[in-house]
């Protein structure tokens, strides 16, 4: 397997994927980008902005155009929760980098988000709609990952260092 360019960091919201990033990055010496950060200051709004004024099939186009546009580096790549359903995205990510699902388990993710201000879903769904969404989202994850990595009991040290482990083992293969 070739591993491409960039390390993408894919799974449900409050998985890790901005922390585990920012480590990361640390880590390999590279930069990390967060695409929801990056989208934001490309469109000049926020994300509950775009979805408000465009939808959300419009700010879904915008994940496409970012993987497919953004920058040929080597990079760490934080995508949004939403990014791995479309199968466009599965395979872009998949054809020009390593994919890593951060798989962490239901009650760790709600523990970390449900009170978060700046996840509108959250705020405005109950426990049940947001375990159904991250029930629904799962298949698609494990479709989109090169190496499915579960995060339960273990700290951001140990998930950085594993993911690190596993880019420097495969990057040999170019």
């Amino acid at each position: 397997m070739s591993v491409g360019k960039k390390v993408y960091l894919i799974g449900f919201m409050g998985c890790g994927k901005t922390a585990i990033g920012k480590r990361l990055s640390f880590a390999l010496r590279i930069p990390s980008y967060d695409m929801d950060k990056e989208i934001v200051k490309q469109q000049g709004m926020s994300i509950p902005e775009i979805f408000e004024r465009y939808g959300e099939a419009h700010f879904r186009k915008l994940e496409t155009e970012f993987l497919a546009g953004f920058r040929d580096e080597y990079c760490i790549i934080s995508t949004g929760g939403g990014a791995a359903i479309a199968e466009e995205n599965r395979k872009l990510m998949r054809e020009t980098g390593l994919v890593l699902f951060l798989n962490a388990v239901f009650p760790d993710i709600w523990m970390r988000i449900h009170r978060d201000k700046n996840r509108p879903i959250v705020q405005r769904s109950t426990r049940d709609q947001i375990e159904k969404l991250y029930n629904e989202r799962l298949p698609f994850y494990k479709k989109a990952a090169h190496i499915v990595i579960r995060t339960e009991g273990k700290t951001l040290r140990q998930i950085t260092d594993y993911c690190a482990f596993q880019v420097n083992r495969l990057k040999g293969e170019h």
